[in-house]
């Protein structure tokens, strides 16, 4: 829906800032994909048009504080959330999903949630529904998001480094991008339940 290299053009780190932001604090993440904008911003950096540092730390500050916006919301209004009639810009099984993944993972989910789209979204405001306590949640949260920041625009510079003219392909890189960070989430809550599913039907003909 967004077009990354209008946005990096328009305004720069700070666009990509509020975005992030938005992304987890406003639930936005289905229209504001964070990891797309920040490979552009790498491979943008790596042709010298953005500072790659600034990028990073801008990136991190933004995603922490949209975390930390969700996080509130959790804790304050989260569960109304939960029974909430389904609109476009929240879906409860999605909020679900995070839900289910955060018990299993534990604290361990809110520094791998960065690396899941949609999960990513709504985990934080798993944490505050559940009551995490917020310094705790706090400093896994930095981590993970500093780490997501990191490795994200470090892999958008190597490719910007390694494919001459990768600007010319910007949406296809970023958008091949998106399908392999979507694979685990595809894997986790489609595909492995469509097997446990059919797999206890069987069992049930039996």
């Amino acid at each position: 829906m967004f077009d990354v290299t209008h946005i990096i053009q328009s305004g720069g780190i700070w666009l990509i800032g509020l975005f992030i932001f938005s992304e987890v604090g406003l639930f936005l993440g289905f229209f504001l994909p964070g990891d797309t904008l920040l490979i552009a911003g790498g491979i943008y950096a790596m042709e010298g048009k953005l500072n790659i540092f600034s990028v990073i730390i801008v990136a991190i500050i933004a995603a922490i504080l949209g975390d930390s916006t969700s996080y509130l919301i959790g804790r304050k209004i989260g569960r109304r959330l939960f029974t909430k009639k389904d609109s476009v810009l929240f879906d409860a099984k999605h909020v679900k999903r995070a839900e289910d993944f955060y018990q299993k993972y534990g604290s361990k989910a809110v520094l791998i949630a960065h690396f899941i789209p949609v999960i990513r979204t709504f985990n934080p405001l798993v944490g505050g529904v559940g009551e995490m306590p917020y310094p705790k949640f706090l400093i896994f949260d930095a981590i993970g998001d500093t780490a997501w920041a990191i490795i994200v625009t470090l892999i958008g510079y190597y490719i910007g480094s390694r494919i001459p003219n990768v600007d010319h392909y910007i949406l296809a890189v970023v958008g091949l991008v998106v399908v392999v960070s979507l694979a685990p989430t595809i894997y986790h809550f489609v595909i492995k339940r469509y097997l446990k599913s059919r797999k206890a039907k069987k069992e049930l003909k039996l």
